[in-house]
């Protein structure tokens, strides 16, 4: 019983090591998204455009639910961080409007 208690603690390691690598690489990968955002945000600003741009988001949403199914992940919870995203990102885009 303890040989299995002992493989089950390396196994649980193992996965927790491979979730805190994975969240360093979202965190990293948000990081550099939003350097772009704010590009976009700034060049919006400067050019007088529209914080959001409706036509596509809706592409996005539709292109990450595609993804997501791929990737064997539920298209309602990818849609939702995505929505979440594209909301910082109009936020951070009006806050250089003003």
């Amino acid at each position: 019983m303890k040989d299995a208690t002992a493989q089950a603690a390396a196994l649980l390691k193992e996965h927790r090591e491979s979730i805190d690598r994975l969240d360093a690489i979202l965190v990293y990968t948000l990081g550099e998204r939003f350097k772009h955002t704010q590009a976009v945000g700034r060049l919006k600003a400067e050019h007088n455009l529209p914080p959001s741009d409706p036509a596509r988001e809706a592409r996005q949403i539709e292109r990450l639910e595609d993804l997501a199914q791929r990737a064997d992940l539920d298209p309602e919870f990818a849609k939702k961080f995505l929505s979440f995203i594209i909301s910082e990102v109009i936020r951070h885009h009006e806050k250089l409007q003003e």
